[in-house]
């Protein structure tokens, strides 16, 4: 029988509070994630008040960083992100492709449910740090 094999790592694109020096900064959570790269993915990105939520897809543009996560550490950031499996938490948990280096690294991203933008204002530069 051959030993278990460690869980092949995932990725997460962060856009809001999780990205470096945010109020919910992803580093502080254990284990601790490694840093890849900054990134953009294809959405639009609207302020909730003390954080962003992203709708994937369309001519805007989100800026993120992206994190190689354990899935302990995606438990963690899926109870912080409301995710339920019935789709019906304050995020929905999906997949996005992001190139990095000019190589496709699959991520996972947390958008936003859509009945949470209702009035929303969109935030045109689609970066949370920069939301002027």
């Amino acid at each position: 029988m051959m030993p278990d094999s460690p869980p092949t790592p995932r990725h997460v694109f962060v856009y809001g509070t999780l990205r470096a020096g945010g109020s919910n900064d992803i580093a502080r959570f254990s284990p601790a994630p490694q840093r890849i790269a900054d990134g953009v993915i294809a959405g639009t990105l609207y302020d909730l008040g003390a954080y962003p939520g992203a709708v994937l897809g369309g001519e805007g543009r989100v800026q993120g960083e992206i994190y190689r996560i354990t899935p302990a550490l995606e438990a963690q950031l899926d109870v912080l992100e409301e995710v339920r499996s019935d789709d019906c938490g304050e995020y929905i948990k999906r997949e996005v492709e992001v190139r990095v280096a000019g190589a496709a690294l699959c991520c996972l991203v947390y958008e936003i449910h859509p009945d949470r933008i209702a009035g929303r204002s969109a935030i045109a530069s689609g970066d949370w740090f920069r939301r002027d």
